[in-house]
């Protein structure tokens, strides 16, 4: 039986030209890790060919492309951006782009965000869970969402390191465990300020299932009471409560799905918007191989498989896109 070919939602590439920008900026060590991963089109579809993926959405992961100067982190979100748009015209049955946008620079991130959904036909834009430590529901950043939600675009959330990290991560990779909690702190942030219910145009994935969001969004509901006089920050009292609001948000499942992870949020949210991702290249090619070994050899959903569910969810997300 030839089996359903997954679509990849959290697939990243470098250049060159941007890690060398990075390294300009100081940054050698990402987030912790120990350097820079390699990455080219043919390395990419090696993996695909050998993991069973039909389709991946390419997207630069943390630390992002502002490294301090809104002008240098214009140009280098154009850079990026020209060339997955240019992998995505190379490639149209493999490859889709998610565009990476220069915060927190809101002026610079309207304009990269029209140039790239627009002009170079980008399937969504990318940002960070927090962006130099301002999060996702800082009211700075509403211009934006208000467009976004406008466009009804998607809008793919990648973890980063997050404030103070040096201290918390105890000299320990972040993306272990920080990412995990930055998620879960952004999201909560959005939820709780309100962005959520007055942007459901909106299409956000949140990876790694939601990071530590499916065992804390029963402790958020809980508190709730205590912000704003009961109300969903500045959403109202008539907002729906935390779990219907996360559960209408889409999940990648990206890191270690099975045994745990994805059981997890399937009781949290359900699995209506679960999809797939592997996270290469930051994650090495037999680590999403063993991934994907793990999602082919778990147990099934009752209706299918885990590749026909997440390929299903991929397609009527990414439905104003030819797959």
């Amino acid at each position: 039986m030839t089996r359903t070919g997954l679509v990849d939602v959290h697939a990243h590439f470098v250049t060159g030209d941007y890690i060398a920008a990075a390294r300009a900026a100081g940054i050698d060590h990402p987030d912790g890790m120990p350097g820079w991963p390699e990455w080219s089109v043919a390395k990419q579809l090696e993996l695909m060919e050998r993991g069973g993926i039909a389709k991946a959405c390419l997207s630069v992961s943390s630390p992002g492309v502002h490294f301090g100067d809104d002008k240098a982190a214009r140009a280098l979100a154009r850079e990026v951006n020209t060339f997955g748009a240019g992998v995505r015209a190379a490639h149209p049955d493999r490859f889709g782009h998610f565009a990476s946008l220069p915060l927190p620079d809101v002026d610079g991130a309207l304009e990269e965000a029209a140039y790239a959904l627009d002009v170079l036909g980008a399937d969504g834009v990318a940002v960070e869970t927090n962006h130099h430590g301002r999060y996702l529901g800082d009211p700075a950043f509403a211009p934006l969402w208000a467009e976004l939600d406008r466009r009804g675009a998607i809008v793919f959330v990648h973890p980063t390191s997050p404030p103070g990290a040096d201290a918390v991560a105890l000299g320990r990779p972040r993306p272990m465990l920080e990412f995990l909690f930055d998620t879960a702190r952004t999201a909560s942030d959005l939820l709780l300020t309100g962005v959520l219910a007055r942007h459901p145009g909106i299409r956000w994935i949140f990876t790694h299932g939601g990071g530590a969001l499916p065992l804390l969004a029963d402790r958020i509901e809980l508190f709730r009471p205590l912000l704003d006089g009961g109300a969903l920050g500045k959403a109202g009292p008539e907002a729906p409560d935390t779990i219907e609001q996360l559960g209408r948000l889409w999940y990648d499942m990206a890191g270690t799905p099975f045994p745990r992870q994805i059981p997890a949020l399937d009781a949290a949210f359900g699995t209506d918007r679960l999809l797939y991702g592997s996270d290469y290249c930051w994650t090495p090619l037999d680590a999403v191989l063993a991934q994907v070994d793990s999602l082919d050899t778990a147990v099934q959903p009752a209706d299918g498989t885990w590749r026909d569910l997440t390929t299903g969810n991929a397609d009527r997300l990414l439905a104003s896109r030819s797959r």
